[in-house]
């Protein structure tokens, strides 16, 4: 079981709320009152952090401003990254426009909350950059008529260790963050990177997607139907990040591909299926091996799932491939989702599937 940290874990900030803040320094630059250093930023929940500059470069009709994203406790790819933001002057009565700089995706497919061609600049972090350059130049007698460009100093490269590839965003990585402040394992970036790959799918009419915990699940499920991996929700933990939105946005089928461990607790109902947040029951599984003509107290005394799969062989594998597939039915709450179920070992090899037919 995961042991719990004896401090409390430090919140850090997103990489909207880093792109908000070095705009505003930028742009503070730009009109002659030289760079905020440290400057600070509104929220959208009325915090006020501030943030030091790692950056300052000024030209011919432009300012940039740089700050190094620090994350907190939180593992994220993009802890310690910098962020860049360049502000020039654009026409008169343009408005801000938005631009990706180098390391900076930009969209491909439709299904996200911006039109293809866009740069990966999400909709919260353009508002918390807007609102940060109307409060430099509130007082300034100056119109929001500027290019802002975002870059992610190797970005590109970080990309390749997020979903963006698969979400038909190219070129790097995107601006996100929806409160400018990112909590430590909360996990609220990977559910929505799910969210996000199911809205493409939609909106692609993909048929077919693929939900796995892990590489290996993901990897035994794309050689059963030769699927792309831009049909792959990359679910992890979060079943029940997958199945809840499905529920409200449908794709026509759905397979969802485990280990024997991760399987057996969403076969026993267990939606977040984290080692640290649910657990197997091993009386239960008992119960089963013993329905099934096993001996009941070897499974119950067993330390994991795969020693009770090792036990009982793909009789029981079998029966916890059913019930994880009613335990996604439940989930959907009738949603018009075929689903399928796959269990595999850890050499990868399948044992058991139930669904489809």
């Amino acid at each position: 079981m995961t042991r719990k940290p004896d401090t409390e874990l430090r919140r850090g900030w997103t990489t909207g709320a880093c792109a908000a803040a070095a705009a505003k320094a930028a742009c503070s630059a730009l009109i002659g009152r030289g760079f905020l250093d440290p400057v600070s930023i509104t929220l959208p929940k009325g915090e006020v952090p501030s943030f030091a500059l790692e950056v300052k470069s000024t030209g011919e009709g432009w300012a940039e401003a740089g700050i190094t994203k620090d994350a907190g406790d939180d593992p994220d790819v993009t802890h310690g990254a910098l962020i860049l933001a360049k502000v020039s002057l654009g026409k008169a009565g343009q408005g801000l426009r938005f631009h990706a700089g180098s390391g900076v995706g930009i969209i491909t497919k439709p299904g996200l909350p911006l039109p293809i061609g866009e740069p990966a600049i999400n909709p919260v972090p353009r508002l918390m950059i807007d609102q940060a350059i109307a409060d430099v130049i509130a007082e300034a007698g100056v119109a929001p008529d500027f290019d802002v460009t975002i870059s992610i100093r190797d970005g590109e490269k970080l990309a390749l260790k997020t979903w963006n590839g698969r979400l038909g965003i190219v070129g790097g990585l995107s601006v996100l963050g929806t409160t400018g402040v990112v909590r430590p394992f909360s996990c609220s970036a990977w559910i929505a990177s799910i969210h996000r790959g199911i809205d493409v799918a939609v909106a692609t009419g993909t048929p077919h997607v693929i939900a796995a915990t892990g590489a290996t699940s993901e990897h035994v499920a794309r050689e059963i139907y030769s699927l792309s991996e831009e049909e792959c929700l990359d679910m992890g933990d979060f079943a029940g990040g997958v199945l809840k939105y499905l529920r409200r946005h449908p794709v026509p089928k759905l397979t969802i591909a485990g280990g024997i461990g991760k399987m057996t607790k969403l076969a026993q109902g267990a939606s977040d299926l984290h080692s640290g947040r649910s657990q197997v029951d091993f009386i239960a599984l008992g119960s089963i091996a013993s329905a099934l003509g096993f001996d009941q107290t070897a499974v119950a005394r067993a330390n994991t799932a795969l020693e009770a799969y090792q036990i009982c062989g793909a009789p029981l594998a079998t029966e916890i491939a059913k019930e994880a597939r009613k335990t996604a039915l439940r989930l959907l709450d009738g949603a018009p989702v075929e689903v399928e179920t796959i269990v595999i070992d850890r050499s990868g090899n399948l044992v058991a599937r139930a669904g489809f037919k």
